[in-house]
């Protein structure tokens, strides 16, 4: 299968719920892909299936050109995947110097990158606090800090500009657009709809279980059925007097 992570087919349901019923994703190095939907849609499930939290009733998953019969984050993560969560990645009681320490150790790496990131980041002011002291804005900065650490291949980030100010905001942003130009394949999910489009390559709809590929961002804009069920009515021209 074509792309660094691919999900072909993903179906599940909880109950009586048919969350997801053809799920598809194809992640290309140097992209940023955005997954769109409502609320409830099934984007975080699809990335809990992908990394292996939750079994999929069907569909296959690849990465790197592997099919993982059983996903697992801990061994995607070990070949090149870095999955940043919508909470809960940096242990609660523990410093950030912590995880940034066992990271380096893990994965030995360059005192100069590491370096740059940190002011890159304004890490320095963060290093002795744990994650229940840092804001929003802090811990995702400490979060996608981590995983430009570690050089990934793939990018998964759910949810990361959710409750942030717009100065972290377009920190987070020039970060992804960085792993893009890097070669990272990165697929980044949210409701903060006018930054994702802005910061992404291409445009991915996710409605009633089944996804869509509307191509690159102005591509989804005037894609009719997407303007009409998830970004709303076109504002209406200004009339002339």
């Amino acid at each position: 299968m074509n792309g660094v992570l691919v999900a072909d087919s993903i179906g599940r349901r909880f109950g009586d719920q048919r969350v997801l019923q053809a799920a598809s994703l194809w992640l290309q190095p140097g992209r940023v892909t955005a997954l769109l939907g409502r609320n409830g849609c099934g984007k975080t499930t699809l990335l809990r299936i992908i990394t292996g939290f939750v079994r999929a009733d069907h569909g296959q998953v690849f990465f790197r050109g592997e099919r993982q019969e059983r996903p697992a984050l801990h061994r995607m993560a070990a070949r090149g995947l870095f999955l940043i969560p919508e909470r809960d990645l940096l242990g609660r009681g523990r410093a950030l110097h912590d995880h940034w320490a066992a990271t380096c150790a893990r994965w030995t790496c360059d005192a100069g990158h590491a370096a740059d990131i940190i002011e890159r980041f304004a890490l320095a002011p963060l290093f002795d606090r744990p994650q229940e002291h840092l804001s929003t804005g802090e811990r995702r900065r400490a979060e996608f800090a981590l995983a430009l650490l570690r050089r990934p291949h793939c990018l998964l980030a759910d949810e990361p500009f959710l409750g942030i100010a717009p100065r972290d905001a377009e920190t987070l942003s020039r970060a992804l657009r960085g792993l893009a130009r890097a070669g990272t394949a990165v697929l980044v999910t949210g409701h903060e709809v006018e930054l994702l489009l802005n910061v992404c390559d291409d445009v991915v709809w996710l409605t009633a279980g089944t996804t869509y590929v509307l191509g690159a961002p102005d591509d989804a804009r005037s894609h009719h059925a997407f303007r009409r069920d998830y970004l709303g009515p076109a504002p209406a021209a200004v009339r002339r007097s």
